[in-house]
């Protein structure tokens, strides 16, 4: 009993210094991605709270815990307060078995992948019910476009990934990251990595996939009757899931902590490696939403349905030919 009290506290602890960690990161990447989008379009950006704007995301954070919180008197009260809960607490529980250097993960599965692919599924739901529960047709017309592009795009990133879990031989996230001694698999899975960029663009809504939030046609999509610390909780689900996707993508195909042509390292060096390759990889999704045009709502769905899928389906039975034939 004292051990299994041990054991809860500790992971207790753990979840506690990941929570904060993730808010921190989702904070200020807010700042970096306004910095990034002012210097590609040669402006100065925030930079009048604390030196370099360093005060902005403490500023902006206030502001909306601050403001008045609306319900709109014809909306579920219910469903409209519990979505952007729903919303931001799976992006937390998606984290769970992120593996970080030094083998540490908040909770270690052998099925890791599985489940952060069950996991990230379930964060539709919460836009669906925030959607349908507003009452509103912009709301509605909003939820179901995300809904759609998400269940689009998830079918091509599951076969994505397991073609990069058959190449390590495994569905532990530590298994794939120590695979990559040699190569990283960035390199032969070249297209694999390049059309889980993409998808992870669609599963997290960002330009030029941001149909669900589409300003011009939908005035914010599903979140546009929420204000005040529901629609913080929106954004705060969906940075995370950025900072989710870049990690994902560091682990699949970039080697993790691993350093080019040395493996393994310290602890130390190996978390700054790590903290570089998932910043400018979320850094190039701010790259992407100041350079692209935002694609039509058709144009997405042929993206995924008969580009993407066939494509994914392909290289998946592509690369498991290849191994039977080699071993």
């Amino acid at each position: 009993m004292k051990l299994l009290l041990i054991n809860f506290i500790l992971v207790l602890i753990k979840f506690l210094v990941l929570f904060v960690c993730v808010l921190l990161a989702v904070a200020f990447f807010t700042l970096v991605e306004r910095k990034i989008m002012a210097a590609i379009q040669r402006r100065k950006g925030p930079n009048v709270l604390g030196w370099f704007g360093l005060l902005q995301p403490l500023a902006d954070g206030l502001k909306l815990f601050l403001k008045e919180s609306i319900n709109p008197s014809s909306s579920n009260s219910f469903l409209f307060l519990l979505s952007p809960i729903w919303v931001f607490l799976i992006s937390i529980i998606t984290w769970a078995p992120i593996a970080f250097p030094g083998f540490n993960s908040l909770v270690f599965l052998n099925l890791g992948v599985m489940y952060i692919l069950a996991a990230s599924s379930l964060g539709v739901y919460g836009i669906i019910i925030a959607g349908w529960s507003s009452n509103s047709k912009y709301a509605f017309l909003g939820a179901l476009r995300s809904a759609a592009q998400m269940i689009s795009y998830e079918i091509s990133m599951g076969l994505l990934i397991l073609t990069v879990a058959v190449c390590a031989g495994s569905l532990n996230l530590f298994d794939i990251v120590y695979s990559q001694r040699d190569i990283w698999f960035f390199i032969p899975l070249f297209p694999c990595f390049l059309m889980f960029f993409v998808t992870g663009l669609a599963e997290t809504n960002r330009p030029p996939f941001d149909l669900p939030e589409a300003e011009a046609e939908l005035v914010s999509g599903f979140n546009i009757e929420y204000a005040s610390m529901g629609f913080a909780l929106f954004f705060l689900g969906e940075t995370a899931n950025i900072f989710l996707m870049s990690t994902m993508i560091v682990l699949l195909f970039f080697g993790g902590w691993l350093v080019p042509f040395i493996g393994s390292t310290g602890v130390l060096i190996g978390s700054v490696v790590f903290a570089i390759k998932i910043v400018l990889v979320a850094s190039s999704f701010v790259w992407v939403r100041s350079t692209f045009p935002r694609y039509r709502y058709d144009q997405l769905m042929y993206l995924g349905w008969k580009v993407f899928l066939p494509f994914s389906l392909g290289f998946f039975v592509f690369v498991v030919s290849v191994l039977f034939l080699v071993y």
